[in-house]
């Protein structure tokens, strides 16, 4: 199994994770901005937040790629037969 058909086997986990990320990117960015006007601790915490949030969306959308890009493929070697 190539690295392309683990990756992009589910493209709805995929989805959900991207998703999830996302959230967690807008959590991240909204506690950076408490963290402006109250207390640093909080922009600390949205950073946090914010890398896991980027980490948790980049393997998502990887997913996401990793799918359609094989659905491409797969196309072709369909017509070629």
């Amino acid at each position: 199994m190539s690295i392309l058909d683990k990756i992009g086997q589910d493209p709805q986990r995929s989805l959900t994770l991207f998703l999830r990320g996302l959230g967690l990117f807008a959590i991240g960015a909204c506690l950076i901005f408490i963290g402006y006007y109250y207390h640093y601790f909080w922009q600390v915490i949205g950073i946090a937040f914010l890398a896991f949030g980027i980490i948790f969306s980049i393997w998502g959308y990887c997913g996401i790629f990793a799918n359609r890009l094989l659905n491409i493929f797969d196309r072709r070697s369909n017509k070629s037969d």
